[in-house]
């Protein structure tokens, strides 16, 4: 069997996902530090069986490895060998992970894990295709071509992989709802169709209008990263190696397409008008025998066989967040996160040192500070004529250790309980508000509770973790009276300077159809009302708090679409819409309003 005949069995004999997943361990196997995957699933058979495909496809002479979980800048690069130093009295290197695996390819577990400083070097590693050591009196620089397989083992929407890893990653590949049927058959491709790929990968030839082709259709679709285009370019002339083929063609592009651009997706293309449909062709005469071999070639563009193949691979639960204007993806959290690590001097997870001095609190990395001292014991002994088994230490080789802990945030939910939104949605209201608490708590989150009806706004729960409190709160909210928009905000404003003040980040909820009628004073009148509402929503924005407005209403309304500008917060209508959804959606749009953050 012929490889292109493989790989169109790779994706009609199996499972699409499945069939897709196979043919890009294939790509990665052909071409490792030109692709590179991201691999989201959790440990089980399903992935298992990917990494097993993708290690059978390996020639045996290409290295693999394995990084440990939480692997150091030291343990990735190489640095300064402590013990070796020591006894030699001048730098000794030692080689890292990255070095022995040049030419091969690295496996990142729980890479969702990985400490800022280890995935920034991973991509500096992917960009240059070398690594360089300049610390510690080394200087040195050696190739390291290496391909990753990131695997992201996050539980929730904000476990994500670091931006500037998965940038650099051509093929995104989520088996997490996958089921293991579907897993069980075989890959189509063997080793010798890959070594015989990577023989002819180097004289593979790719058309002048490719990136061209590639580049408007990720703008199309939303993908402002650059380097999506040229992996895609990489990937068209690995998919065109494998298919035993000297250039790349349509068919190639498509995959490249389909595996690269369509996972990446943010939006939909913009729809085309219609044209007028062209002329039939004439049937060919009965007696005419066709070519078996020959294949209908239709005359489009290169761009729009791109545009279509991207566009048809784009998940499903992807195409359903799009269609309804939210976003399906929460990027890599960031500091004011539910449950995102901040630095700290003092305890939590080891993420490294700095330079410094021990204190109450503070801890000497005794190891990291005789690695900062060894480089210079032969001048420090000469200077002082110590004994040549004395180590001197001086003041600024202190290391002291650094930490993460998880950063606590509070949501502060301000529920509309006016005469209007009690008549629309209040009941749907006090049931999502009633989820999303219990998912708060789960998450060990702080909840507030501020109610706003008649003349004022109260505060019917401080923030707490205590999950009877928030049910017991919320069961017992009147509804009915005027719409007191601004005091609402003005108390939400004010609660969250608290929690401020107290370390926590806090992030605002506001459900209401933004109809306000009551003014910051007390008198009626929608136009003053309006006008405070919207001063209250700026000085929200001011404040650079994460916020998000559902609006209640039974039809959107732009009344709360303007408070949301306002609050530089999302806006999110959902008519029609029971507690269930309601709280689903606001999950879905608050993790994606954090993650941006």
């Amino acid at each position: 069997m012929s490889e292109a005949a493989a790989i169109d069995d790779a994706t009609a004999a199996a499972p699409s996902r499945w069939g897709d997943a196979l043919l890009a361990a294939a790509l990665v196997a052909v071409d490792p530090a030109g692709t590179g995957a991201a691999v989201r699933a959790r440990p089980g058979p399903v992935r298992e069986a990917w990494l097993e495909a993708l290690t059978a496809l390996l020639p045996a002479d290409v290295p693999r490895r394995r990084l440990p979980a939480h692997v150091t800048e030291d343990r990735l690069l190489g640095g300064l060998d402590l013990a070796a130093t020591l006894r030699a009295g001048r730098p000794v290197a030692e080689r890292g992970l990255l070095a022995d695996a040049d030419g091969g390819l690295v496996v990142v577990p729980m890479a969702e894990r990985l400490a800022g400083g280890v995935a920034a070097q991973l991509a500096r590693v992917l960009d240059r295709g070398e690594l360089t050591v300049e610390r510690e009196g080394l200087g040195l620089k050696m190739p390291a071509r290496v391909g990753v397989v990131a695997l992201d083992e996050g539980a929730e929407p904000e476990e994500r992989l670091p931006a500037a890893l998965a940038d650099r990653l051509a093929f995104t590949l989520d088996l997490g709802d996958l089921a293991w049927r579907d897993a069980r058959e075989p890959a189509p491709l063997t080793v010798e169709d890959v070594v015989a790929a990577r023989a002819r990968l180097a004289g593979i030839t790719a058309p002048a209008d490719l990136p061209d082709a590639f580049c408007k259709a990720a703008a199309a679709l939303g993908i402002a990263s650059l380097r999506a285009p040229l992996l895609a370019v990489r990937v068209a002339r690995a998919a065109a190696a494998l298919m035993e083929s000297d250039s790349v063609d349509a068919e190639a592009a498509a995959v490249a397409a389909r595996l690269v651009l369509g996972p990446r997706a943010t939006c939909l293309p913009p729809a085309e008008d219609e044209e007028e449909a062209p002329p039939e062709e004439p049937e060919p005469p009965e007696d005419e025998p066709e070519d078996p071999e020959e294949k209908p070639t239709p005359d489009q563009p290169l761009e729009d066989v791109v545009l279509d193949a991207a566009e048809a691979a784009i998940p499903e639960e992807l195409m359903k967040a799009l269609e309804a204007g939210l976003s399906a993806r929460a990027q890599s959290g960031a500091a004011g996160v539910s449950g995102a690590l901040a630095p700290t001097n003092r305890r939590g997870r080891p993420i490294g040192t700095r330079r410094g001095e021990p204190g109450p609190g503070v801890r000497l990395n005794v190891v990291e500070t005789l690695r900062a001292a060894a480089p210079w014991q032969p001048l420090r002994r000469r200077e002082a004529g110590a004994a040549p088994t004395r180590v001197q230490v001086r003041r600024d080789d202190f290391r002291i250790t650094r930490f993460k802990q998880r950063n606590e945030s509070a949501a502060i939910f301000v529920v509309d309980a006016s005469g209007s939104a009690a008549l629309h949605r209040l009941a749907e209201a006090k049931g999502a508000v009633e989820l999303l608490l219990a998912d708060c708590y789960t998450r060990r989150d702080h909840v507030a509770l501020i109610a706003f009806r008649n003349k004022t706004a109260e505060l019917l729960l401080p923030p707490t973790r205590s999950l009877t409190r928030a049910k017991n709160s919320i069961m017992g909210l009147p509804g009915g009276g005027g719409t007191p928009l601004a005091a609402g905000l003005d108390a939400a404003l004010a609660l969250a300077e608290a929690v401020k003040r107290r370390g926590q980040s806090p992030a605002v909820v506001l459900l209401t159809d933004g109809r306000a009628n009551i003014a910051r004073d007390g008198t009626p009148g929608r136009g003053r009302a309006g006008e405070d509402a919207l001063q209250s929503a700026t000085a929200i924005r001011s404040a650079a708090l994460t916020a998000l407005v559902v609006d209640v209403s039974n039809r959107p309304h732009p009344a709360a679409e303007k408070i949301a500008r306002a609050m530089a917060g999302a806006y999110l209508p959902l008519p029609r819409a029971d507690a269930q959804t309601l709280s689903t959606a606001v999950r879905a749009a608050t993790d994606g309003e954090r993650g941006a953050a």
